[in-house]
């Protein structure tokens, strides 16, 4: 069973666009990429500034897994900084086709 989560959110407004994206890039290799049941990952953004992440996993463990030690993670920490935690928005769902 594949899952699929999303997030979206806005960055702070003294973080650039291309920051932010380096900081995203980042913090997908060197900390989504190595966690067991890791699937696949993509980014987006709307014309008013929202963020999108879709984010893969093989299983419901793997990622809850990841929620918990997100946040405490010295790898995530850069891309939080950038996040402004009040927007964000949370979904988890179960792919029935793919």
């Amino acid at each position: 069973m594949t899952i699929v989560e999303t997030i979206r959110f806005k960055i702070r407004p003294e973080v650039g666009d291309a920051e932010f994206q380096e900081r995203n890039r980042t913090m997908e290799k060197e900390y989504l990429q190595s966690l067991p049941g890791f699937l696949t990952r993509s980014t987006a953004r709307s014309a008013d500034g929202e963020y999108l992440v879709v984010v893969h996993w093989r299983t419901p463990e793997d990622a809850e897994a990841t929620i918990a030690a997100f946040f405490s993670a010295p790898e995530t920490q850069a891309f939080l900084a950038a996040v402004d935690l009040e927007t964000v928005q949370p979904g988890r769902y179960e792919l029935i086709e793919g």
